[in-house]
């Protein structure tokens, strides 16, 4: 492979690394895009979309973790007299 192909090879990699790359940015556009008309849909059937993305970030925890977290809460919330 002489020097010219090589760069051109070089030139073809860098730019399909680039495209692909905008196209996960696009795509990830649509799906943020659609989660927020999911959050829409759900306030407009009167659920409360923050409760939601706090239930979807629960689920994802490990569920030790998720247990401390809440005995953590809970702690401090009687601490400051909030229960």
């Amino acid at each position: 492979m002489d020097q010219d192909e090589s760069i051109r090879v070089q030139r073809e990699e860098l730019m399909s690394i680039i495209e692909r790359y905008e196209a996960l940015e696009n795509t990830k556009k649509e799906i943020m895009e659609d989660q927020r008309d999911l959050m829409k849909e759900a306030k407009y059937r009167g659920y409360d979309p923050k409760a939601i993305k706090k239930i979807i970030k629960l689920r994802k925890m490990d569920p030790n973790q998720r247990y401390e977290e809440q005995a953590i809460i809970e702690t401090y919330m009687e601490v400051l007299g909030l229960e």
